[in-house]
């Protein structure tokens, strides 16, 4: 530990940079993917009727327990598909996927097809689980 801080007060130019380079890399990356919600965001929406959920999940996944409401376009699809969201161009998109990793790609690509109102569903489909919501079988 001594020699760390020996490091850093030699070095401290390239600590400094190193840790510039760091907070860039974690605010780009932040801000990458767009807006999140957390589930009880969500819900409070979906309860006032202003948004609806975008699944990205594969169709098992998505048999296997869904949002209520939502809808299944899987993300390899999303491009081919995003006119069927058409409809909901007033409300409020909600991307939610398995665990949060991929929905970043999914609000990249609805935006660019004129979709303004994405958000993303921070954790995903686990948290959702993990905050004792509930799922929808069939």
């Amino acid at each position: 530990m001594d020699r760390l801080f020996e490091f850093v007060v030699n070095h401290y130019i390239l600590v400094s940079l190193f840790v510039a380079f760091l907070i860039a890399i974690l605010l780009l990356e932040s801000r990458r993917g767009g807006a999140k919600i957390s589930a009880q965001g969500a819900v409070s929406l979906i309860n006032k009727d202003e948004a609806v959920v975008v699944d990205i999940r594969d169709r098992k996944e998505f048999g296997e327990g869904r949002i209520t409401g939502s809808v299944n376009i899987p993300l390899n699809s999303i491009k081919t598909r995003a006119n069927e969201l058409s409809k909901f161009k007033d409300k409020q998109i909600i991307v939610a996927d398995k665990m949060g990793q991929h929905s970043a790609m999914a609000v990249k690509q609805l935006k660019a097809e004129g979709y303004a109102n994405v958000l993303r569903l921070n954790g995903g489909i686990a948290d959702w689980k993990a905050s004792n919501l509930p799922l929808v079988k069939k």
